[in-house]
């Protein structure tokens, strides 16, 4: 199993369903939104884009990607705390959607390929609670600024949908699709 990502979340949620990749290779693609792409499809082409710049011959490959949104807007993965703050203050008092979509290529070329969404809202953040939030840093390199899993749980008033998904791998959906290409013992 070829493993097309840098995050060290996606290999530890693998493993919750014991599947230890033989390789990780990050992927270096263009993330720019298209003109007028909604963030589901965006997710899907930039998952398809990352297992193609990935696959091995005679490899599983599994990749993801995980778009945050609010109504068509993308917000981004933060690199700055800048970038981290907007986001958040975005979020802050509503709920956005978080799409992840999962692709596998099956050593035969097999493709299988899934979007999962969840629905997340925020509490409304204090000039306070929102210094404290980005001190912490976890917020780098995240899509929409902040991680479900660490301090930002905190600030989650309601989720819809799958924890996992948020994190950056449906569980769910990606032992689906990993048993469909015969991976996984069904």
């Amino acid at each position: 199993m070829v493993l097309a990502s840098a995050s060290p979340r996606r290999l530890a949620l693998l493993a919750q369903i014991g599947v230890v990749p033989d390789a990780v290779i990050p992927t270096d693609i263009d993330e720019t939104p298209g003109k007028a792409e909604v963030p589901r499809v965006l997710a899907l082409r930039l998952a398809r884009a990352k297992a193609r710049a990935a696959v091995r011959p005679g490899a599983y490959t599994l990749a993801a990607d995980t778009v945050v949104a609010v109504g068509r807007r993308v917000l981004p993965k933060a690199e700055t705390e800048a970038q981290a703050r907007a986001c958040l203050e975005l979020l802050s008092g509503r709920r956005h959607l978080v799409f992840t979509a999962v692709v596998v290529v099956a050593p035969d070329g097999r493709l299988a390929e899934r979007v999962c969404d969840s629905a997340v809202t925020f509490a409304r953040l204090t000039e306070a609670q929102l210094r404290a939030y980005l001190a912490g840093g976890e917020w780098h390199g995240k899509a929409g600024g902040y991680a479900i899993q660490g301090a930002a749980a905190t600030h989650i008033r309601f989720l819809s949908g799958s924890h996992s998904n948020v994190v950056g791998l449906p569980l769910f959906e990606t032992a689906q699709l990993l048993r469909g290409l015969g991976y996984l013992a069904p």
